[in-house]
């Protein structure tokens, strides 16, 4: 729980990315090579958000606990208590899901 320890500045969304898949349905194990890079991701921390040109604070769209989804390439790798995280900013997060 490192990341209860760390707070995310302005508009930075801390994610933890989703486990690969490693089996398929059927039940075939797959090795690390053919795994696809998951593009899904949990928030477990945001910053309070950046300020808009007329010095408003404009808040985070994403809330702790949500499933987003994240671009291919980017994010900034953290370690925390030997586990890995990234850091986004609010406006390269894709979108998140949700359930209806």
């Amino acid at each position: 729980m490192a990341f209860r320890k760390f707070l995310p500045l302005f508009d930075r969304v801390l994610v933890e990315r989703v486990a690969a898949e490693t089996v398929t349905r059927g039940g075939i194990m797959l090795p690390e090579k053919s795994q696809g890079k998951v593009l899904q991701a949990t928030v477990v921390a945001v910053g309070p958000g950046a300020t808009n040109k007329d010095g408003d604070l404009q808040p985070v769209s994403v809330n702790v606990g949500e499933t987003v989804l994240l671009p291919e390439y980017g994010g900034t790798k953290v370690i925390l208590d030997d586990k890995d995280y990234f850091l986004f900013r609010d406006g390269d997060i894709l979108g998140k899901y949700v359930d209806k």
